[in-house]
């Protein structure tokens, strides 16, 4: 028996089936081909595919994965770059998956950090600034119940949310 059939060969399930697998094939490629061209610079190689051999004895994708680099970047001005760029390799393909979703969400977390971290440096170096000039100490004191960093992050969210594109589109683990 031959490795490959004809379609001619194949009962009409046989058929119905290589149909399927077709275009579950075509939609896995796209699906993982929106993340590498959303993902460029991050994506540290091409897509790779789970296969299933179809009743023609050829291979079909059914599913696929795309690795990505999600470390922050150098500066937090960085992270935020970055974390924008991995949620649009994330969100890329038109029917994201729960993974494709996760990974978003963990890159806005990762951007919410970083710009946390630029309002709290910010507000350092203006209470420094202050204070070296009122007093001549360089040190800031926080409040005691918190509030400078409850304002913190308050100002990093709405940093955040500012700064974000009204539409984005980024990587996913299996279509």
């Amino acid at each position: 028996m031959s490795s490959s059939r004809g379609n001619s060969d194949l009962s009409a399930d046989e058929q119905r089936a290589l149909r399927e697998l077709q275009q579950t094939d075509r939609k896995v490629r796209a699906h993982e081909m929106a993340h590498v061209a959303a993902g460029a610079g991050l994506v540290s190689k091409g897509a790779s595919y789970s296969y299933e051999t179809g009743p023609d004895g050829q291979r079909y994708a059914v599913a696929g994965e795309v690795s990505i680099d999600t470390s922050p970047g150098g500066t937090p001005e960085e992270t935020i770059e970055k974390a924008r760029q991995i949620k649009a390799a994330a969100l890329a393909p038109a029917n994201p998956s729960p993974q494709d979703r996760s990974v978003a969400a963990m890159a806005d977390r990762m951007a919410v950090q970083a710009a946390l971290e630029i309002t709290m440096r910010e507000r350092e170096e203006g209470s420094t600034t202050d204070r070296a000039v009122a007093t001549g100490t360089a040190s800031p004191q926080p409040t005691p119940d918190g509030s400078d960093r409850r304002s913190a992050i308050e100002t990093a969210y709405g940093r955040f949310a500012a700064t974000r594109p009204a539409h984005t589109a980024g990587i996913d683990a299996y279509a």
